[in-house]
């Protein structure tokens, strides 16, 4: 892995997801608080990274990684910062990419390496 992290593909603002989920933007501040999505302020604004949804959830394996990168210590810059380091050994270049396919068990069992 590199030590530079690469920017997410695309950014959604809070209000912009809960509306695409079709739930209250309270929903949304709850799933962030609960560690089943991530979001860090850009630009003075709170934004999720678009590869972390998919269709009207979030990615499948998602919640279990962060549970894991905060149970190592992790807070959500360093999180967002582990998901878009890029390592060639992932499908996709970067472990949140990888999370949306066959090797998101890979990029679980990375992140259960972190907490030893």
């Amino acid at each position: 892995m590199t030590e530079e992290p690469v920017e997410p593909a695309g950014w959604i603002t809070v209000p912009d997801l809960a509306e695409r989920l079709e739930v209250p933007v309270t929903r949304v501040h709850q799933m962030l608080r609960d560690h089943h999505l991530l979001a860090v302020r850009r630009d003075g604004v709170l934004r999720i990274p678009a590869e972390l949804v998919a269709g009207k959830g979030v990615l499948k394996h998602l919640p279990g990684v962060l549970t894991l990168l905060f149970d190592a210590g992790y807070n959500d810059e360093e999180a967002m910062r582990w998901l878009y380091t890029e390592d060639d050994s992932l499908p996709g270049g970067t472990p949140a990419v990888a999370l949306d396919g066959a090797a998101a068990t890979e990029v679980k069992r990375r992140a259960q390496a972190l907490g030893f």
